[in-house]
């Protein structure tokens, strides 16, 4: 279980990593795999968050999820960088967009 709930931890640390990096290379223009000062400081904010979760066994998105960890500005901020990285995903990283999709259709 402990290895399966670290597996899972994970790969949400790099869902979420993927998807501020494609924001700052989009959005503000930076080169690939560098972010900027402001899409660091989240990024380091989201890994931190998804580290600590206290309901990662149980939960399947943040968003779902009845306890709310982030911060008001940095959850603005995460939406943000969702709202715009989430469709591209489906270009960028398939496998992960699908599986998500599959994932949040199962729960509803």
């Amino acid at each position: 279980m402990t290895q399966n709930l670290q597996a899972k931890r994970e790969k949400e640390k790099q869902i979420v990593s993927f998807m501020i990096h494609l924001y700052c290379y989009k959005k503000h223009h930076t080169e690939k795999g560098c972010l900027c000062p402001d899409c660091q400081t989240l990024e380091t904010y989201a890994l931190e968050r998804t580290e600590r979760c206290p309901r990662m066994a149980e939960k399947t998105f943040c968003s779902s999820c009845p306890v709310h960890c982030y911060k008001p500005e940095m959850r603005e901020r995460i939406r943000e960088v969702m709202k715009f990285a989430g469709p591209r995903m489906l270009v960028y990283y398939p496998t992960a967009a699908l599986k998500h999709f599959f994932e949040e259709e199962r729960i509803k």
